[in-house]
C-alpha cells in the first residue's frame, strides 16, 4: 500500500473526492500518480455518491451489490469504473535511527518496524554554508520515502538531526507529530570542506589609487587577473572545524617552489610569470577537495612624462612615472644649475613642484632615474650615486628590468580649471 503525498486533504465527517464515493469519518486522501489511497484514522467508511451501486474488489470479484454505504476491510476496490485504495493508519512505535558519517555522505540507520507499510519522512538539520566571509549554519530538510537507510549530504559540523515520520498524514488526521531527535556531535564529524581567498597589500600610500600599473582593483585577490610586482599576498584556507592538517602548495608554472603546513600563508611574488597556489585541507578521516589561485605577475616596466602642472586641480599635479613591477626605484630632480631640489624612492609617490614648501618656478627641471625590475637578472645593479649630467643615462636598456633613465621634465602651472 502507498501513499507519498503529492496532494493532501483532510476528512471530518464527509467529504467528496472526484471519484463517485465519498468518505465518511476522519480521513485523508493520498495520490501518487494515477493511485489513490484513502487512509482512515479509526474506521473505514464509504458512502456511494450516486445512490446504490455495486462494490468490486480490486481482483473483479464482487464485494457488495447495491449498496449505498458500506465498512470494507483494508484493500482496493473500484465504482463504476473508478479504482481506489482503503487503509487504516498505523503509526511506528520503535522508530530510531543512528548516524554515520563518512567523508562522502552522513549515513542515517533507522531501526523500527518501518517496512510493514510505506511511510513518508521529513528530516531538519543545519548545514554550515559559505556566506562569502564565513562560515553559518543554514537550515536544511529533506523529504523522501522512508527505508532502513537515508543518505544526507557531508555534514561539516556538529548539529542536531530531527527525523520525523509521515508528517503530512498525522497532521491530516490530527495526530501528534513523531520524531526522534539525534545529535551530531564535534567529535563525530568527518567530512572537511575549506574556501580559499586570498587578499593582497597594496602598496604606497594611495594603493590602488596610484601610479602603479596592474595593481588589484580591490585588496581581495581575483582569480587569474594579472598584477604587479613584487605582490604580497596573504592566503586564508577558511576550513569547516572538522579540519586539523593544512598543505599548501606555490608553483610557478610547473615547478613547485614553496610547500607549508600553517593555517594559513602569506607570500610574495617578485618574479614575473604565471603562479599557482593550491591548498587542501584534511583530518584523521577526509581530505578535502584542493581549491586553488591563480597569479599573473607582469613582467616590469617603467615610463617618465615630460611635463606637469602643480595648479591644484587635481590633474596631473605631481611628477610621476608610470610603472609596474618594480623592486627598486630612486628618482633625482636638479634645477637648470645642477642643484639636487627633490628626489625620493618609493615609485606610488613623486613631485608635487615644491622646493622646500614653497612652490618651484615653472620651466624645465632635470631628472636621473635608477630603477631594478623583479624580472631584472639576480646580479643587476646600477650606481646608486647620481650627478648632474646633461646626458642620456640608458647604456644598460638592453638588460631587462635595468633601468637608467634621465632627461628634462617641464613644470608648466597654467590656470587652474
Amino acid at each position: 500500500m502507498r501513499y507519498i503525498s503529492s496532494i493532501l486533504l483532510t476528512l471530518v465527517a464527509v467529504v467528496s473526492y472526484a471519484l463517485d464515493v465519498e468518505c465518511v469519518g476522519i480521513a485523508t486522501q493520498v495520490v501518487e500518480g494515477d493511485d489513490t489511497t484513502f487512509v482512515f484514522k479509526d474506521e473505514i467508511h464509504l458512502r456511494s455518491k450516486v445512490g446504490d451501486v455495486n462494490w468490486y474488489r480490486s481482483d473483479g470479484t464482487l464485494y457488495a451489490s447495491n449498496m449505498d454505504e458500506i465498512y470494507p476491510d483494508e484493500g482496493c476496490y473500484t465504482v463504476n469504473g473508478s479504482s481506489f485504495c482503503v487503509q487504516l493508519y498505523q503509526g511506528i512505535d520503535d522508530l530510531d535511527f543512528t548516524i554515520e558519517p563518512t567523508c562522502e555522505n552522513t549515513v542515517l540507520h533507522v531501526t523500527g518496524d518501518i517496512l510493514s507499510r510505506a511511510h513518508t519522512y521529513s528530516l531538519s538539520y543545519n548545514a554550515l554554508a559559505w556566506n562569502t566571509e564565513e562560515w553559518v549554519d543554514s537550515a536544511a530538510t529533506m523529504t523522501g520515502k522512508l527505508k532502513k537507510t537515508i543518505l544526507l549530504p557531508p555534514l561539516y559540523g556538529a548539529t542536531p538531526i530531527r527525523l520525523c515520520y509521515d508528517p503530512q498524514i498525522r497532521e491530516a488526521l490530527g495526530l501528534d507529530s513523531a520524531c526522534v531527535e539525534k545529535e551530531l556531535t564535534p567529535d563525530s564529524v568527518y567530512a572537511v570542506k575549506m574556501e580559499l581567498t586570498s587578499l593582497a597589500t597594496a602598496r604606497g600610500e594611495q594603493g590602488e589609487k596610484s601610479n602603479e600599473r596592474n595593481r588589484p582593483t580591490s585588496q581581495n585577490l581575483i582569480v587569474g587577473s594579472e598584477y604587479s610586482g613584487p605582490l604580497e599576498v596573504a592566503f586564508y584556507s577558511n576550513p569547516t572545524p572538522g579540519a586539523l592538517f593544512y598543505r599548501w602548495t606555490v608553483y610557478k608554472s610547473t615547478e613547485r617552489i614553496v610547500t607549508r603546513n600553517d593555517k594559513d600563508i602569506r607570500y610574495t611574488f617578485y618574479e614575473p610569470g604565471s603562479y599557482r597556489v593550491v591548498c587542501s585541507v584534511n583530518n584523521a578521516h577526509c581530505t578535502s577537495d584542493s581549491s586553488e589561485v591563480v597569479i599573473n605577475v607582469s613582467e616590469s616596466y617603467l615610463a617618465v612624462p615630460n611635463v606637469f602642472t602643480p595648479n591644484g586641480d587635481g590633474k596631473n599635479d605631481e611628477f610621476r612615472v608610470a610603472y609596474r613591477s618594480l623592486k627598486e626605484f630612486h628618482c633625482w630632480v636638479y634645477n637648470r644649475w645642477g642643484k639636487l631640489v627633490y628626489e625620493w624612492s618609493d615609485p606610488a609617490k613623486g613631485w608635487d613642484g615644491t622646493i622646500n614648501g614653497r612652490p618651484a618656478a615653472e620651466g624645465a627641471y632635470y631628472y636621473v632615474i635608477r630603477a631594478l625590475g623583479t624580472d631584472a637578472p639576480k646580479n643587476a645593479s646600477y650606481t646608486m650615486k647620481a650627478v648632474y649630467q646633461k646626458k642620456k643615462l640608458n647604456a644598460d636598456e638592453a638588460v631587462i628590468g635595468v633601468y637608467q633613465l634621465s632627461g628634462d621634465i617641464n613644470l608648466l602651472r597654467g590656470k587652474r580649471n
